[in-house]
């Protein structure tokens, strides 16, 4: 499993836009708007009504409670039920984005993701200049949940596929399976599968006042049990509603399915929300067999967990005794540098976004008699040089005549050193674009690893110059 890079950017909406309604739970008028992000901003919600502004992002690790969806915290401020606003985002493939509201809960509009889809069509969606990084999956990770029997697991797959399948033990709602072969179908397949409730489920909120701003067309209620004389007066009144009837299918009367599988359909629509929370696309097919928000979160903690392990240890799989892509005469025909100052011996991989490049640590670096003479360890700063050599092949690769070309640093960022890099190592030096090359400014990250561990990372910024 690993990070990629791939050659697809990033997406925000063109335009604000913004939609109101009324919180399922609070009850409360709220007001919602979408907003253009820059890139790697990712999804975060803004709460507008509070002092300071405070943003939350939406990541999995802020999950604190999903009785009753999910909801996020942070520093004491939460957003609820962010689901389906976050499927939402997802299933129209938008990248960044912030989400402002006036209160803790969007608007539960019908219940699905319906309202959020054509309020982000009509804003538009465009790209911006970075591109998507993508985790890729290539061995099964699962999470079970005991107690409830939830299982949801990620496999293999060329893209990001969902299959939910629902099994409630009623007679009224049997097993339904859902699946999503791919993101593009989301909007006409799942988007509309409203949330649904079972009677007693509707009951046991009414009686705690947990439901203030449910009505009947916000929701599919399951009838599984009788219907009490006292219980059709009481929804009468929590609905509104002069008569209430159920449905030959088990259904209260309010409204039609549109799929007979629609629970199942929304349940889909709630993991993709979830796992959204991850951070990171996700390139594997996900089944979940029973999810509810609590192992879809889980699992997304899990996940979450894996990527920031793999980005830190993610070292390039390079067979070092293949014959390079360039050895250090062709590396000298481009790069300006000499010895002692050449800080890369091979480039084993050099694509339009990424190289891979490896340096031999010896004893007889010049810069060993001054460092540390009795315990030799060669010095950050160097190793960071050793990287933005790297990225100046692949800066200097755009240009016909790279002998006639210097490269300059500009800016370094986020600057970390991990472990130390001693004589008999082998570095290896991976730089990936962040954002494509302009007017020969390269911007990349960039790793040097060593004995199979990340030993420093560095965001860098150079500018390639003619000589004149």
């Amino acid at each position: 499993m690993g990070i990629v890079n791939t050659e697809i950017k990033q997406k925000t909406i063109k335009k604000e836009v913004s939609l109101t309604g009324v919180g399922l739970h609070t009850g409360k008028n709220v007001t919602l708007t979408f907003k253009p992000a820059e890139a790697n901003t990712g999804l975060v919600f803004k709460r507008v009504d509070l002092e300071g502004l405070p943003v939350i992002e939406a990541d999995a690790n802020y999950v604190t409670n999903t009785q009753r969806g999910t909801c996020l915290e942070k520093n004491g401020v939460t957003i609820q039920t962010s689901e389906h606003v976050l499927a939402a985002l997802v299933g129209l493939d938008v990248d960044n984005v912030i989400v402002e509201l006036n209160a803790s809960e969007p608007p539960i509009m019908d219940g699905s993701s319906k309202f959020f889809v054509e309020a982000i069509e009509n804003a538009g969606v465009v790209e911006v200049d970075a591109f998507r990084e993508e985790y890729v999956i290539t061995d099964i990770v699962s999470y079970t949940d005991e107690e409830s029997g939830s299982e949801i697991l990620v496999m293999p797959s060329k893209e990001y596929q969902i299959t939910t399948m629902v099994d409630f033990g009623t007679k009224v709602l049997g097993t339904q399976n859902a699946t999503l072969n791919q993101i593009s179908e989301f909007k006409d397949e799942i988007s509309n599968a409203r949330t649904f409730s079972f009677l007693h489920e509707i009951e046991m909120l009414l009686k705690n006042g947990l439901i203030k701003g449910g009505d009947l067309n916000n929701a599919i209620v399951y009838v599984d049990k009788p219907l009490s004389a006292e219980t059709m007066e009481k929804l009468k009144v929590a609905f509104k509603k002069d008569s209430i009837a159920v449905k030959p299918n088990g259904i209260l009367d309010n409204l039609t399915l549109h799929h007979p599988n629609e629970a199942a359909r929304h349940k889909l629509l709630d993991v993709l929300g979830d796992l959204a929370l991850v951070g990171t696309r996700i390139r594997g097919k996900v089944i979940a067999n029973k999810p509810g928000h609590f192992v879809n979160t889980q699992f997304a903690k899990k996940l979450s967990k894996l990527i920031k392990n793999d980005r830190r240890n993610n070292v390039p799989n390079v067979d070092l005794n293949q014959t390079p892509l360039m050895d250090v005469t062709q590396i000298m025909a481009m790069l300006p540098h000499r010895q002692p100052f050449l800080l890369i011996d091979k480039v084993f991989e050099l694509s339009d976004s990424h190289v891979i490049a490896q340096k031999n640590v010896t004893m007889n670096e010049s810069f060993f008699a001054g460092h540390f003479p009795g315990a030799p360890v060669m010095p950050g700063v160097l190793i960071v040089e050793a990287m933005a050599q790297t990225g100046g092949i692949l800066v200097l690769n755009t240009v016909p005549d790279p002998e006639n070309y210097l490269t300059f640093f500009m800016k370094m960022d986020n600057v970390k050193f991990k472990q130390k890099v001693v004589p008999g190592d082998t570095l290896i030096f991976k730089c990936s674009l962040i954002t494509p090359i302009r007017r020969g400014i390269c911007h990349m990250q960039g790793y040097a690893y060593a004995n199979g561990k990340l030993c420093a990372e560095a965001e860098l910024m150079a500018q390639i110059s003619k000589v004149k």
